[in-house]
């Protein structure tokens, strides 16, 4: 990734921890909003970070969710 992309993940990352903590997902928007005020590239870019992660978490939490109901349905391993 680029330097863009780089820092807009960083930044994202540590949003998430905090709204993740606080429950305040207006955070996002003040983070995007203090960005945009500088270079509009970069709000984009944390937007899309922000989006992208939050898909991550999704995502993992459904797997996980997956991976356990699967280890108590499968019958288990035969050690034969």
């Amino acid at each position: 990734m680029g330097i863009v992309e780089d820092v807009a993940d960083e930044l994202a990352l540590e949003s998430l921890k905090i709204i993740n903590a606080t429950g305040d997902d207006a955070f996002v928007q003040r983070v995007a909003d203090t960005i945009g005020g500088s270079s509009q590239t970069m709000e984009e870019a944390y937007l899309t970070a922000v989006r992208v992660r939050r898909a991550e978490q999704r995502a993992r939490a459904v797997l996980k969710d997956l991976k356990e109901e699967m280890s108590r349905t499968l019958p288990a391993p035969d050690n034969d």
